[in-house]
């Protein structure tokens, strides 16, 4: 199927079947297409933590706007941004660009610091704002491969950052959680979404030509 096909056939699926699971190849995929996401310079400021561990989703349910949704996917997927950038974080990607390129260390160094030039004049709440950003590019290109696979998916923001960010960790590791994505299979008879028809506004006014 056409990306478009596969884009029409998905929607944010209202009830999973807990007892169907993604497999760890499907899983991958998934994974391998947010991880290609582009980001701003380069800099992948964020990060993907894969939950599956039935324990934890059980605790992060607290706070969740749809919990039998998020008990009952096969995986949760968190994407977690950066909580600051520091000069630190920028030489570390950009060694890391210039050794898998067998460039000399330091060959980016004029654009490496203007970035942290850039970014030493901001706060922290500031690049938070924008390594969260970056997280929705990934989060769309996970969902299209979940699509092509035939994998449900739904989106969410209505979670307890806080109570999902301790759970994981994720303050120790530099990171807060920005959104979640919830995968598996559809339960046909519980997923009231899924027997009505896709709406999106008609393309003469959602585009606008100038």
């Amino acid at each position: 199927m056409s990306l478009l096909e596969n884009l029409n056939w998905r929607h944010a699926v209202k009830a999973y079947d807990p007892n169907r699971k993604v497999s760890e190849q499907d899983l991958n995929s998934i994974l391998e297409a947010a991880r290609l996401a582009p980001t701003s310079s380069g800099l992948q400021p964020f990060r993907v933590i894969v939950v599956e561990n039935q324990e934890l989703k059980e605790k992060m349910v607290k706070g969740a706007l749809n919990p039998e949704v998020m008990r009952d996917s096969s995986h949760v997927l968190v994407f977690a941004a950066w909580d600051e950038y520091s000069a630190e974080k920028i030489d570390a990607v950009y060694d890391y660009h210039t050794d898998v390129r067998e460039l000399p260390r330091g060959r980016f160094g004029s654009y490496t610091d203007l970035l942290k030039q850039l970014y030493g004049a901001q706060t922290p709440a500031e690049h938070f704002a924008h390594t969260a950003r970056q997280t929705y590019i990934a989060l769309g290109l996970a969902m299209a491969q979940a699509a092509e696979l035939k994998i449900d998916s739904t989106p969410a923001e209505g979670f307890s950052n806080d109570v999902v960010d301790e759970i994981l960790g994720l303050q120790e590791l530099g990171l807060k959680s920005v959104t979640l994505l919830y995968l598996g299979y559809r339960d046909a008879e519980k997923d009231w979404l899924s027997t009505m028809k896709k709406v999106r506004l008609p393309m003469e006014e959602f585009i606008i030509r100038k």
